[in-house]
C-alpha cells in the first residue's frame, strides 16, 4: 500500500484510577471486558487498525495509571500525542473534578505552548449502566458545560462493560487526530514552500539580479 495512505496516530488516554480506562480501551480493540479490576502500572499501549476514507489508520491508544503513578512518567510519555482522551466515572464527582487537573497536565506537557487550544481532545463519560444510571451524580449537561469552556470539546457518554457508544467514540477520536496530522502537514507544506522562495530571493540578492 502506498505510505501516503497510512497514518500512525499516538492517542493518550487519561483519567483517575478506576474510572475505566483500561476497559473501554479493550472494549474497543477485543471486544472484551472483564469484572476482574487490575491497576494499570505505569503505561501500556494497544493498537487498532481501522479505515478512514482513503487512509489505512493505525491507532496506538495508551493507557496510563492513575494521578498519583502517572506523574513520573514525564513529558516524554507526552510527546508524540495527536489526541488527548480524557475519562472519568459518572457515578463519582471527583472524577469529573480531577479532569481541569488532567487536561492542564497534559496542555503544559504535550500541547503546543503558542496553541493549546488547538488540540484535540474528548472526553468519555463512562459507566452510564451502574445500577441502571440511578447511581449516576454527574449530568449530562454538566459534562457538556464543561466540555463548552474548553473550546467545545466533543462528549461521549459510554459504558465499557455494555460496549455502549465505545467505538463511535473512540472513531470521533480516530478522525479528530487525523485531521490535526493533516493540518500540520498542511501548515508544514506551506513553510516549506515559503522557505524555498525566501532562499531563492536571498540567492538572487546575493547575486545581484533582479527575482523576476
Amino acid at each position: 500500500m502506498d505510505m501516503s495512505r497510512r497514518a500512525l496516530l499516538k492517542v493518550i488516554v487519561l483519567g483517575d484510577i478506576g474510572v475505566g480506562k483500561t476497559s473501554l480501551m479493550n472494549q474497543y480493540v477485543y471486544k472484551k471486558f472483564s469484572q476482574q479490576y487490575k491497576s494499570t502500572i505505569g503505561a501500556d499501549f494497544v493498537t487498532k487498525e481501522l479505515q478512514i476514507d482513503d487512509k489505512l489508520v493505525t491507532l496506538q491508544i495508551w493507557d496510563t495509571a492513575g494521578q498519583e503513578r502517572f506523574q513520573s512518567l514525564g513529558s516524554a510519555f507526552y510527546r508524540g500525542a495527536d489526541c488527548c482522551v480524557l475519562v472519568y466515572d459518572v457515578n463519582i464527582q471527583k472524577s469529573f473534578e480531577t479532569l481541569n487537573n488532567w487536561h492542564e497536565e497534559f496542555v503544559k506537557q504535550a500541547a503546543d505552548p503558542a496553541d493549546p487550544d488547538a488540540f484535540p481532545f474528548i472526553l468519555f463519560g463512562n459507566k452510564i449502566d451502574v445500577d441502571g444510571g440511578s447511581s449516576r451524580v454527574v449530568s449530562e449537561k454538566k459534562a457538556r458545560e464543561w466540555c463548552a469552556s474548553r473550546g467545545d470539546i466533543p462528549y461521549f457518554e459510554t459504558s465499557a462493560k455494555e460496549g455502549y457508544n465505545v467505538h463511535e467514540a473512540f472513531l470521533c477520536v480516530a478522525k479528530m487526530a487525523l485531521e490535526g496530522v493533516h493540518e500540520q502537514e498542511h501548515e508544514q507544506e506551506h513553510d516549506t514552500y515559503f522557505q524555498g522562495i525566501s532562499e531563492t530571493v536571498s540567492e538572487v540578492e546575493q547575486r545581484g539580479g533582479c527575482a523576476c
